[in-house]
């Protein structure tokens, strides 16, 4: 009687289970549920009593044989494993698909059959092959963005040295002999041609990044802020900063990268400083996987609207006669970050300064 019930309660679960569920005995389909009839686009008379080869392709997707490797699973399965992989199969109106399949042995009635538990995940294999095509595109997208940024600022060098050069002699024997708007044009001209040649520098920069970052080893992050902090020696003195470093770790990295990273966050502290003596804390915190490292200022702060867009490159959000710059260094910084395999946000309120936290692999 317990038997009978068991019995009546597989067939319940088996019929209305939303998986496809197929039963076989020696290569032959002797049963199967609701799902099945619609996954294999058939009928009962077109699935039962047929061999289950009937519904495979010649080879699966890795170019194995189906009949081969199908043995070799159903050795294993009578060893009493259970077993998970991805399989092809042949719909009844002849169309391919790619599902993912249990497959174990099971006593029904005192006999041993075979159960196969059928998911469809020919979508998902879509999904995921077109994500992968779509990252290679991005990814030679990138790498052609980067080399033409790196081509395109390196022979702009050459001519816009002469341009530079030849202004700044124009300015320097000629101011003053000729008459008040000449001086000014001439004022022009040297400060267009200098702000031109930090935006192609920091250009090559961030071209940089991607294609001359150094292998990554251990670094001392102490002795890279530092070494950050000693190139921004003039600044931090003519603003009076203070500038506070808790104890940081060792961790996997490109030690330049790593310095230009601190010396752009440190710098920008600095010159979004307002009114108040410049205060900055650089912190380090073990999470586990990863450090979180934070550089925090008691600056003007950023805007909630503006908050995403402080990482988009050449994306600036004051005046450049009040505070100077090209709009790159936090795209560097965003880079330098997620070539390490981290990410880097920033917090802040208007009038309360900010803190960009960035992470980094704990290796």
């Amino acid at each position: 009687m317990a038997l009978k019930e068991g019995e009546a309660k597989y067939r319940a679960l088996f019929e209305s289970a939303i998986d496809t569920i197929i039963l076989i005995d020696n290569e032959v389909i002797i049963d199967c549920n609701l799902a099945t009839l619609k996954m294999f686009r058939g009928t009962r008379e077109q699935l039962i009593g047929h061999n289950t080869w009937d519904f495979m392709p010649e080879f699966q997707s890795d170019g194995i044989l189906s009949k081969d490797m199908a043995k070799e699973k159903i050795r294993q399965a009578l060893k009493g494993e259970t077993l998970f992989l991805e399989w092809s199969f042949i719909r009844c109106d002849g169309s391919a698909f790619d599902t993912e399949l249990t497959f174990n042995a099971i006593a029904l009635k005192g006999q041993k059959y075979f159960q196969a538990i059928i998911r469809d995940i020919t979508e998902r294999k879509q999904a995921a092959e077109q994500m992968k095509k779509l990252t290679q595109e991005l990814e030679r997208s990138n790498t052609d963005l980067a080399q033409f940024a790196y081509v395109a600022s390196h022979d702009l060098q050459e001519p816009l040295r002469m341009v530079t050069s030849f202004v700044q002699l124009l300015q320097k024997r000629y101011q003053g002999k000729l008459d008040k708007d000449a001086d000014e044009f001439i004022s022009y001209a040297v400060d267009g041609a200098s702000q031109m040649q930090r935006l192609i520098n920091d250009l090559l920069k961030y071209s940089r990044v991607g294609t001359h970052g150094k292998k990554l080893e251990p670094t001392n992050c102490n002795i890279v802020v530092t070494h950050a902090i000693s190139n921004l020696s003039k600044t931090i003195k003519e603003a009076d900063a203070v500038i506070n470093i808790d104890h940081l770790p060792t961790i996997s990295a490109d030690y330049t990268q790593l310095v230009q990273l601190f010396q752009n966050l440190i710098s920008n502290a600095i010159k979004y400083h307002g009114k108040k003596q410049p205060e900055i804390l650089i912190r380090a915190i073990n999470k586990g996987d990863n450090w979180l490292f934070s550089v925090r200022d008691n600056g003007i702060g950023i805007d909630k609207d503006y908050i995403d867009k402080i990482f988009v490159i050449f994306q600036r959000l004051h005046n450049k006669s009040k505070y100077p710059g090209t709009g790159i260094g936090l795209s560097i910084c965003k880079k330098i970050v997620e070539r390490h395999g981290g990410r880097i946000w920033v917090e802040s309120k208007l009038g309360q300064g900010s803190t960009f936290y960035f992470t980094i692999p704990n290796k």
